[in-house]
């Protein structure tokens, strides 16, 4: 343990060393919770490394084998989108330019805790605090990248939109997440730096950093996908979204009328019903509750709606079995969720990969927390490839031209932080 008082520099310059400390390793992941206030607690901070990334598993089999190991530490990694293939009959056939595995964890040779009482250091800890403060932090620089290109040009989007108002009029569907990638070539990107500006930019509860060779994700994610904690799991998911004012009276203003939107309620409860359908699947029978729905919480763009869905999981029941019941998260797909993921592949034009996918750690307790990978930035080193993806949920109320601002909104923090203008 060390006492935070005891590091020879400010806590901001221990963790941007400590970052670029593990931005040297083969892969490395870091949670954020950014002092954020959250029901049930945002991510625990913590940073790890490994320089042997690649023992790990790549589907949902082979990590409940994985997973079944004694493990010391925490394992961390990530879940794409894409897993959906492995756990129902669906197909991704979209372009895919970081070409993520379809899932990735680790168990890693070092680790950090943030704690309340000082910084522990675990695994192999030999010279780690002398080496993370040896070399002095590099200079800022900047990501150059001027503008950004949608895979799906706007005229693209306003039409896909009105043909999924079509599908649900049809009754293919109640409700779709329509989603869309804004992306630059060749981009010089320094990760760590602009991980840290995205942070400074959009300061969320959920957000994360993971290194798996030359690709990287920069997540400033404000929502939870699942957490379990003892017998307990939960499942927060957010629809509903609306700017911040300008003033403190506008702000009040802009959040009762997200308060009193209608469509926005009927998103979240659209959703809220499949998170509980999906949690039904693992739970001890009756234990599916809602203690809070259509909250409202602010952050630093834009105020969200957020439910909170819980369950007591059955004795037996592991990770994995909960995956397959409810992955993909329901927020990120529509209602119902099988045919809702048909006709996302049918209308957007990026493999939408480790956006919409979870990012989380499993403590060795089998307690675990994840995200969902929102809000952020993939960046791939040997290419220069630099992404992101935003959506929106539709339903039958939808405006073409409304959904198509949200999607920008979401991505204002990240267009900041690039310093780029959307091409459209």
């Amino acid at each position: 343990m060390v006492p935070y008082a005891a590091l020879p520099c400010p806590a901001a310059e221990f963790r941007a060393r400590a970052l670029h400390w593990a931005a040297q390793y083969a892969c490395c992941a870091y949670y954020e919770p950014n002092g954020a206030e959250y029901p049930h607690g945002p991510f625990q901070p913590l940073l790890a490394v490994t320089n042997a990334p690649d023992a790990a598993p790549t589907t949902l089999a082979g990590l409940e084998t994985w997973l079944a190991r004694p493990a010391g530490g925490p394992r961390c990694g990530f879940v794409t989108y894409d897993v959906k293939n492995e756990v129902e009959a669906l197909t991704s056939g979209h372009f895919d330019g970081l070409q993520w595995p379809a899932l990735h964890f680790f168990t890693p040779e070092t680790w950090l805790c943030w704690t309340a009482e000082g910084l522990e250091i675990h695994g192999n800890t030999t010279d780690v605090l002398a080496a993370i403060l040896a070399p002095a932090v590099p200079p800022a620089a900047g990501p150059g990248v001027a503008t950004v290109r949608p895979r799906l040009p706007k005229n693209n989007y306003l039409a896909a939109v009105e043909a999924v108002r079509e599908d649900i009029l049809d009754g293919e569907v109640y409700e779709l997440n329509l989603c869309q990638e804004f992306y630059a070539e060749a981009v010089k990107l320094e990760p760590v730096g602009t991980f840290l500006r995205l942070l400074a930019a959009s300061p969320t509860p959920f957000a994360g950093f993971y290194k798996w060779h030359d690709r990287y994700l920069l997540c400033a994610s404000p929502e939870r996908f699942l957490q379990q904690t003892g017998s307990q799991l939960i499942s927060q998911p957010i629809k509903g979204t609306i700017r911040r004012g300008a003033t403190p009276a506008d702000d009040e203003r802009q959040r009762q009328r997200l308060r009193a939107d209608e469509k926005e309620q009927a998103e979240n409860l659209m959703i809220v019903d499949l998170v509980r359908n999906d949690l039904a699947r693992v739970a001890q029978t009756g234990t599916v509750q809602v203690p809070e729905l259509f909250g409202l919480y602010p952050f630093r763009h834009v105020w969200q709606m957020i439910s909170t869905v819980q369950a007591t999981v059955r004795p037996g029941i592991g990770l994995v079995d909960i995956l397959r019941a409810t992955f993909p998260m329901g927020s990120m797909t529509g209602a119902p969720k099988i045919r809702a993921m048909q006709l996302i592949e049918q209308y957007e034009r990026t493999k939408r990969g480790l956006y919409s996918g979870s990012l989380g750690y499993v403590l060795p307790s089998g307690d675990f927390d994840f995200n969902v990978v929102i809000r952020s930035l993939q960046y791939r080193a040997d290419t220069g490839y630099l992404s992101f993806q935003v959506g929106s949920a539709i339903t039958y109320d939808s405006d073409p031209h409304r959904e198509y601002d949200e999607c920008l909104l979401k991505a204002q923090a990240m267009l900041e932080v690039l310093g780029a203008t959307v091409n459209e």
